[in-house]
């Protein structure tokens, strides 16, 4: 049962004084009352609002919600419900929760009654007043999912009790399907949920900022270490409130990378969905190329994008090593003990390359200075397993130096290691366009000629 209680809706909308508005809800709760009684073999609980609450004078609005229940008259077995909506949203949420307090230490038998509250969201606070209500001394609230509702909406159930849950409350309800619990409200409102609405939106877990990428970057692999020597950690992942894989989500689409994005979101793209773990000297290096592409086109990058980027950067797809055959001398010197033959084909030249170091890479190295002309040295180098079991492979970064005047790096994968190694050294050498066809000297060779004295490792 409900009628309305503010004075402008007593002067204007119904012509009633406040004796005639408290007869009223009288006269119809004692009508509920009867009609319940003809059906006793159903359960019936009763609830009584006083519409415009928010707007109504505080002691006529316990006066009229006193005589209703002193017609219904609940037990603490037999409670009724006593809503009180702000119907309209008037004030700050602290004034409707003292409001809320004001009524709860008031009202008459307050121990037969569920005291509940009806947010609005006409200031956009109608989350922050049902919080402040329940805190002040209402027992239950009424919403809708997502915020649908008159005007601005009703307060949106699913927001109130996910943020409980983050608080460590459960809620008591099952949120484990966000997505499919949207796609209903969505068909049954013929209404789209926004982006950005909180816990569902399609965006909300979604980090643009560089920095906010390279924060939840840092700390998701944090979790993932603890996860692995004592459980699952509490959940403590910054600009992330609560973990999308708790509704059905995933990390998926927790990075992407745009023009405000940086090293981080891009590095976190490429190892969660390609398990590349970029050193970071090449996360800053690629990050720049990123950068370039998506000033040039003007859109966000997803992670398929991004992989294609990377592979074109580095000609992960260039057949650069035709044949390679490695040796070790142990009589040599140990800065010549290994030795290498290779046949190596960049930018439509084939080279064919022999040198001598401490191991493959040096070696290889060394080659194609003395190919070249051009003085090359290492300066950093990674590699770690692709996949796992008989499917894996081995990707190395390698930075080279050209010239004491070019920095870059080189990436190279392989099911044999010492292959992916020196496809790294290519690759490097190819973007640093190394092969230019004035500086390469006579021992290269046309390309598809082949390299009669190497053997195929």
């Amino acid at each position: 049962v409900y009628n309305a209680t503010s004075p402008v809706m007593r002067r204007v909308a119904l012509g009633m004084d406040e004796d005639e508005i408290v007869q009223l809800a009288v006269e119809h709760a004692r009508l509920i009352r009867d009609l319940a009684a003809r059906q006793p073999a159903t359960h019936w609980t009763f609830e009584y609002s006083p519409e415009h609450f928010s707007g109504t004078e505080l002691p006529f609005a316990l006066r009229v919600v006193d005589a209703v229940t002193e017609v219904w008259q609940p037990t603490p077995q037999h409670k009724c419900i006593v809503n009180l909506p702000s119907t309209v949203e008037y004030s700050t949420p602290n004034v409707f929760a003292d409001m809320m307090e004001w009524m709860h230490t008031h009202l008459a038998r307050r121990d037969s009654i569920v005291l509940s509250v009806h947010p609005h969201n006409d200031r956009g606070t109608g989350t922050a007043a049902g919080e402040l209500a329940l805190m002040a001394g209402a027992d239950r609230i009424e919403g809708c999912l997502f915020g649908n509702g008159e005007r601005t909406g009703n307060v949106d159930l699913v927001n109130i009790a996910l943020n409980l849950y983050t608080q460590g409350v459960s809620p008591g309800l099952d949120f484990s399907d966000i997505d499919e619990i949207r796609r209903v409200v969505e068909y049954c409102n013929q209404l789209p949920v926004h982006p950005r609405h909180p816990y569902v939106g399609d965006l909300v877990y979604t980090s643009f900022s560089g920095s906010h990428q390279d924060a939840i970057k840092k700390a998701l692999a944090a979790r993932r270490d603890a996860a692995a020597g004592e459980g699952e950690p509490t959940w403590d992942i910054p600009y992330l409130p609560i973990d999308p894989q708790d509704l059905g989500r995933s990390y998926e689409a927790v990075i992407r990378v745009n023009s405000q994005s940086g090293k981080g979101g891009i590095a976190y793209l490429l190892e969660a969905h390609h398990g590349v773990e970029l050193p970071r000297r090449l996360q800053i290096e690629f990050s720049q190329v990123v950068q370039q592409v998506m000033d040039a086109d003007g859109k966000e990058l997803t992670a398929h994008d991004i992989w294609q980027v990377f592979e074109r950067e580095y000609g992960l797809d260039a057949q650069t090593i035709a044949s390679h055959h490695v040796a070790e001398d142990t009589d040599a010197a140990e800065h010549e003990r290994v030795s290498i033959r290779a046949q190596l084909q960049l930018a439509g030249q084939t080279l064919d390359v022999q040198g001598r170091g401490n191991g493959p890479i040096e070696a290889f190295v060394k080659g194609i200075s003395q190919v070249t002309g051009r003085a090359a040295r290492v300066l950093d180098y990674h590699e770690h397993a692709l996949g796992s079991g008989a499917d894996a492979r081995a990707i190395a970064y390698l930075e080279l130096r050209v010239d004491e005047r070019q920095t870059l790096f080189g990436v190279g994968i392989d099911a044999n290691i010492v292959a992916a190694s020196l496809k790294a050294v290519a690759s490097a050498l190819t973007r640093a366009r190394i092969t230019d066809p004035t500086q390469v000297s006579a021992t290269a060779s046309p390309a598809g000629e082949s390299m009669a004295a190497a053997a195929s490792a």
